[in-house]
Order: C-alpha cells, then sequence, then structure tokens
C-alpha cells in the first residue's frame, strides 16, 4: 500500500507541480478576461464619448486596458501630481507647510467640489499655509488654492519636471486652473467680454472656447501615465514615506464628487482624485477620477478612469463610474476576506 502511494505521487509530481503553477496564472488570467469584457462593453455604453481606463492589480502586475494610449484633458485630475511637486519641495526644504501665502483677489479662480477657499474668500487679500492650500486643493478640489501651490512652485513646468525625473512620461501639466477658465470663456486673448454681448454671440465664443480646450494638447494625461502616477505614490517611489502618507491622506479625504467609489463596497479603502468639466449643449469634455482601492486583506488595485466628450447626462455618467468601480472590486474580489 505504502509502495503503490509512493510510486503514485512520485509519477504524478509534475502534474502537482504544474497545477499548482498555473492554477493562480489561470484565476488571474479570467479575472483580467472578465475585467477587460466588462469594460469594452461599457466603453461601447459610453459612446459617442471616449472611455479610457487603465486597471492594474499590484498582486499580480496584470494590467487590464481600454483606450488607454491616447490622451485624456485631466482638469482637476492634474491637483494630484501639483500636491506630488509641493511635498517633494517640502522634503527638500524649500517650502514649508506651515508656510504662509498670500492670495489677492484678483487669483480667485471659481470652482470647487466643496465650499473651499475660492467661495469663502473675504476682502481683498487673504494668507494660507501651504497645509491648508494642499487640503483645499486635493481633498476639496479648490481651483484658487491649486493655482496658488502652482505659483508658488515656480510654474507649471515645475510639475512636469517633477513627473518626468520620476519616470512618468504620458501625463503634463502646462496650464493653471485660471488658463483653463480662459480658454473653456474663449478669453485667452485677454479682451474683455462687453458688458453687452448678445446671448447669440456668447454662445458662439463659449463653442469657440469648448472646442478649444477639446483640441488643446496641454494638461492630458494617458490613462497608462495616471496608473504609472498612482503606483509610484503607493509603492513610495515618488516620495518619502511622510509626504507619501500626506498625499494619499489628501486622497482619501476626497469623498466628494463620488464615482468610482460609489460603487465599492464599504469595506474597501479608496484614494482618489476627480476631474470635471463644464458641460456645453450637452456635451461634457472631461469626466475622470483616478484612484487606489485597498481590500481588506491589503490587496490593492489601481484604477485611472478617463471620460471624454460625453453626450450622457450626469446621471448616466455618474452610474458608468460606478459600474467600473464595482467590476474592479468584483474581479479582484477585493472583499474576499477569505484564504
Amino acid at each position: 500500500m505504502g509502495k503503490s502511494f509512493q510510486s503514485f505521487f512520485r509519477s504524478s509530481l509534475p502534474l502537482c507541480v504544474a497545477l499548482l503553477l498555473t492554477a493562480p496564472a489561470t484565476a488571474t488570467e479570467s479575472s483580467n478576461a472578465r475585467l477587460q469584457q466588462a469594460l469594452t462593453q461599457l466603453a461601447s455604453k459610453a459612446r459617442p464619448g471616449v472611455l479610457g481606463v487603465t486597471v492594474v492589480d499590484l498582486d499580480t502586475r496584470a494590467r487590464t486596458r481600454i483606450n488607454a494610449d491616447r490622451s485624456y484633458p485631466m482638469m482637476s485630475v492634474f491637483k494630484a501630481p501639483v500636491a506630488a511637486a509641493v511635498l517633494a519641495q517640502v522634503d527638500a526644504g524649500h517650502i514649508s507647510l506651515s508656510q504662509k501665502v498670500t492670495i489677492d483677489r484678483q487669483e480667485v479662480v471659481n470652482g470647487a467640489a466643496v465650499p473651499s477657499i475660492g467661495i469663502q474668500f473675504k476682502g481683498e487679500h487673504m494668507r494660507f499655509t501651504v497645509d491648508r492650500l494642499l487640503v483645499a486643493a486635493v481633498s476639496e478640489s479648490d481651483n484658487t488654492a491649486v493655482d496658488a501651490l502652482i505659483r508658488l512652485v515656480g510654474g507649471p513646468h515645475v510639475v512636469t519636471d517633477f513627473l518626468r525625473k520620476h519616470g512618468i512620461d504620458g501625463m503634463r501639466v502646462d496650464l493653471s486652473e485660471g488658463d483653463v477658465s480662459r480658454i473653456f470663456e474663449g478669453t485667452t486673448d485677454e479682451q474683455p467680454i462687453s458688458e453687452n454681448e448678445a446671448k447669440k454671440a456668447e454662445l458662439e465664443r463659449l463653442r469657440r472656447g469648448y472646442r478649444a480646450y477639446l483640441d488643446d494638447p496641454r494638461n492630458r494625461t494617458t490613462p497608462d501615465a495616471a496608473a504609472n502616477f498612482l503606483e509610484k505614490l503607493w509603492t513610495g517611489q515618488l516620495l518619502p514615506a511622510r509626504s507619501t502618507r500626506r498625499l494619499l491622506g489628501l486622497m482619501y479625504g476626497q469623498t466628494m464628487p463620488s464615482r468610482l467609489r460609489s460603487g465599492l463596497p464599504a469595506s474597501v479603502r479608496f484614494a482618489d482624485k476627480c476631474g470635471t468639466s463644464y458641460s456645453l449643449e450637452g456635451e461634457t469634455a472631461a469626466f475622470n477620477d483616478i484612484g487606489i482601492m485597498t481590500g481588506p486583506d491589503g490587496h490593492t488595485v489601481i484604477v485611472a478612469a478617463f471620460l471624454t466628450a460625453s453626450r450622457a447626462d450626469r446621471k448616466v455618467r455618474d452610474a458608468l463610474f460606478a459600474e467600473i468601480g464595482k467590476d474592479v472590486a468584483d474581479a479582484y474580489r477585493l472583499t474576499d476576506q477569505g484564504p
């Protein structure tokens, strides 16, 4: 009996080893295939808008991509790399988190996910610490705050140089939020808008501005580059540990708007940064979310999702991103706490 079992074990050993080696790969391939199919269907549903997504499973290094090799307008997504560049200068001793920054009334830019610096600005001048501006820019998506930080570090090109230094290609920062607003408004020639502008003339100006923004190659990223940024942040390749924790904390603190997050179970932690343009005549130039999902067992997956030129209304766009979040969590069993 013993000899028979030993003979069976020896003859079956190669098969046993092969099964052990291929089982995880097969499971991973199955998860990737399901997710690829789901994302392909969602991209089809998003038409005539273009949906681009990159998903990276940090456990297996598997990547799932759809329309991921083209550039998309970032809008407020760019506030995360701006914050990273600011924290790098803090680490280098060039600035400090307690340093005060003065903002003048003419530097206020409209726009924030929650009432923040730009909305609550009083008087002709206000002063804020760098730390407060970081919270406002990333967690509250305040446009005035991020523009103040861009001026503080020396301009948008400093952010792009920081990204290139860390091997992140395909993501570029060239414009402030004020610059983006002027493109949309069709006022990049710095000519003031006439107080007597007719409604038809206003619409034509806004149409020109909207098309100019969609055609502008600046402040753009590929989903692959955005995922690369998040991966380097999470793995400590972008910033020292203290600043890494700080930026992730700011991203965990962004809960509005809720996009990918709204499709995730409560047990999944999510650090993200959204970006949204305004809509004109039923079309939205940019509707984005990039983030890091972590399950209860520490399993971590990165998602970078960008939607451009969408004709869908806000409710449909929200549902689309919620479905992306759900599909990723389901594919990689982020809520599975079993062995």
